[in-house]
């Protein structure tokens, strides 16, 4: 079988001396330094509001019920670096110093965050497992302040937590869907209980993001994140269709509004409720939107193309999934351009005995992977762009450093390490 090519045309491999995944991630972060100069550290600059994340969410999460306890909380328990929370709290710093069109409300105000609107929601079944006592950190109620003057509003780090729940719903959601055995180097969840109890633990995510986001007590941010959840869905009922080309929409456009749906609706729509809870202006909340659309596009491409040029073990989940699962993603649509062979295949969904190895050979012999790459360099460089429009900060400059990560034309790209390049944000999607 002919090997994935790389953007100077040798075979991509993963050459570190890593031997763990914190190995791996320490060696990435230190390789993407820019060219001697300084690099921000992203997780320093949101401190606690990111470190405690997954504390608050399974405080978040407490149920009567111990089982349904120890499977929502699953995912929670295993390494992970919090992607989407982490864009979430930046863009809530980064925006923090951009024009208001109302200021923040007072301190006290924010302790609404874990009342109910309802007299008959207040046990701990109906997610309040921190009322009366107050048994979660009182400062969960006071804005994070930088010394150089960037704010966190609580309702923007808890905006961070529900984007967590959502997210983390829909992998137990999909791993079922795909018949998935692992992630992150462990067993899936429904490998582990079951389809049934993974469903149900999914549901119950929901319903307690759901929960959180009313008591945040701003319509737009919940319109906002319900049309998520319903993005997330029509998103995976466009991958079971997988292709579609007609007059109004080609294959790789189809393709394209279904990576919308089903991975950058989130990080967007996120990005842009935090600017709406910190009061921004319509046109800085429009450019939080834009930042996280085309981040979110990059995360999906990158996702694609790892499938095809790293090892389960590298990617802590089953690689090679995806033609497996019947599905046609970016490098097989662009290799198709070149092989018109490829065509009956990705109709069939590889469903024939020798599908999913004729249709990786032919990816591997095209320049599908490749231009993949450079697709996702595009977006990375639109986000850039818009991002840039901000006030100058270092978390801006920690979102435009990020992004550049998965940019292949940056000077942050190495060549010679792609792998552990595109790893040091964990990318899960």
């Amino acid at each position: 079988m002919a090997s994935p090519k790389q953007i100077d045309g040798s075979a991509p491999k993963f050459i570190g001396g890593a031997e763990t995944w914190n190995q791996a991630i320490t060696e990435a972060e230190r390789l993407v330094q820019h060219g001697g100069g300084s690099y921000l550290d992203p997780a320093k600059l949101v401190g606690k509001d990111l470190s405690n994340l997954t504390k608050n969410i399974q405080a978040l999460l407490s149920s009567g019920h111990p089982v349904l306890n120890t499977v929502s909380k699953y995912y929670f328990t295993s390494e992970g670096k919090h992607i989407r929370p982490l864009i979430i709290l930046l863009m809530s710093q980064a925006t923090s110093i951009a024009p208001k069109q109302c200021s923040a409300a007072h301190a006290d105000f924010f302790e609404i965050i874990d009342q109910p609107l309802s007299p008959v929601t207040t046990t701990a079944r109906d997610g309040n497992s921190s009322l009366p006592t107050g048994s979660m950190d009182s400062t969960l109620y006071s804005p994070s302040r930088s010394p150089k003057g960037v704010t966190i509003l609580p309702t923007q780090r808890r905006l961070a937590e529900i984007t967590e729940m959502i997210h983390t719903a829909s992998l137990l959601h999909d791993d079922v869907i795909d018949v998935s055995e692992s992630r992150r180097n462990l067993p899936s969840a429904n490998a582990s209980y079951g389809n049934k109890l993974t469903i149900l633990a999914g549901d119950f995510l929901l319903a307690r993001a759901s929960v959180a986001l009313a008591r945040l007590r701003n319509p737009e941010v919940i319109e906002l994140l319900s049309t998520v959840i319903a993005n997330l869905v029509e998103g995976e009922f466009m991958q079971l269709e997988n292709v579609r080309g007609d007059g109004n929409m080609s294959t790789f456009e189809y393709y394209m509004d279904k990576t919308y749906m089903k991975t950058a609706s989130l990080i967007a729509k996120s990005c842009r409720a935090a600017s709406v809870l910190g009061g921004s202006t319509i046109e800085v909340c429009d450019i939080a939107y834009a930042y996280g659309r085309d981040l979110g596009l990059a995360f999906q491409l990158v996702d694609d193309m790892l499938d095809f040029i790293v090892t389960a073990n590298e990617l802590g989940k089953p690689v090679g999934a995806d033609l497996k699962l019947g599905l046609a993603t970016a490098p097989v649509l662009y290799a198709w351009e070149e092989y018109p062979e490829l065509g009956p295949l990705i109709n069939r969904k590889f469903s024939l005995e020798g599908d999913v190895e004729k249709a990786r050979e032919l990816v591997y012999r095209s320049e599908g992977i490749e231009k993949t790459r450079i697709l996702a360099a595009s977006h990375c460089q639109k986000a850039i762009a818009v991002i840039s429009q901000l006030p100058e900060s270092d978390a801006r400059n920690a979102l435009i450093q990020l992004t550049q990560k998965f940019d292949a034309n940056s000077g942050w790209y190495n060549r010679d390490l792609p792998i552990v390049n595109l790893y040091v944000w964990n990318i899960e999607v």
